[in-house]
């Protein structure tokens, strides 16, 4: 009985311990000392009123990306035709989708002429909309080696409600950025608010 006892404890902590290591995604592997993410320069305040009907809202869409950002490791551009990773560095989800989160709080913190904010929507929102949808193509979110600078290069497309559509390259480069986790993170948030800013400025014309 002793024993059974014994086995039960050991394999309740084993069980707690491997639950662990799956919430944190990491396969087992040793945990970085932080996950990275994404926080908007600029945030619609608490109780902030938007405004908007389905005609004229805003639905920001998951940016498309290659293969090396669908992950939630950091690029870094070693040569002309070589990656890769940073390590001990992670997003705390894939970057496509922390950048979508920027682009729409940055849009909503965007104030109207008449005051309150934007009606802003996410893909992931179910909501019928038939206004403007701002997708587009994330082509560089990470750390390149030669020049020691982070780049955040994003390919807008907006599409408006009567089907016309407009396209702008983004890009925000912060130079002078040492190869450790806590320096990137920090930089690519800088350069990806930067981003953010440009597009909305673009998106209120």
């Amino acid at each position: 009985m002793i024993q059974t006892v014994k086995s039960l404890r050991f394999a309740t902590v084993t069980a707690a311990a491997l639950v662990l290591s799956g919430c944190l995604g990491l396969g087992g592997g040793k945990a970085p000392p932080s996950l990275l993410s994404l926080t908007p320069a600029k945030s619609a305040p608490a109780g902030a009123v938007a405004f908007g009907t389905g005609a004229t809202a805003i639905m920001v869409m998951e940016p498309d990306t290659d293969k090396r950002l669908a992950v939630q490791r950091v690029p870094v551009q070693v040569s002309a035709s070589s990656i890769a990773y940073l390590k001990d560095a992670l997003w705390v989800e894939r970057p496509a989708r922390l950048f979508r989160g920027l682009l729409a709080e940055t849009l909503r913190a965007q104030p109207l002429p008449g005051g309150g904010g934007r009606l802003v929507l996410e893909d992931d929102q179910a909501a019928p909309l038939i206004g403007t949808r701002l997708s587009g193509r994330l082509l560089d979110m990470g750390y390149d080696a030669r020049e020691m600078a982070v780049v955040v290069r994003f390919d807008a497309f907006r599409t408006g409600p009567s089907g016309e559509v407009a396209t702008r390259r983004f890009e925000s480069v912060v130079s002078g950025v040492s190869a450790k986790p806590d320096a990137v993170g920090a930089a690519l948030n800088r350069a990806a608010n930067d981003v953010a800013g440009q597009v909305a400025e673009w998106m209120a014309q």
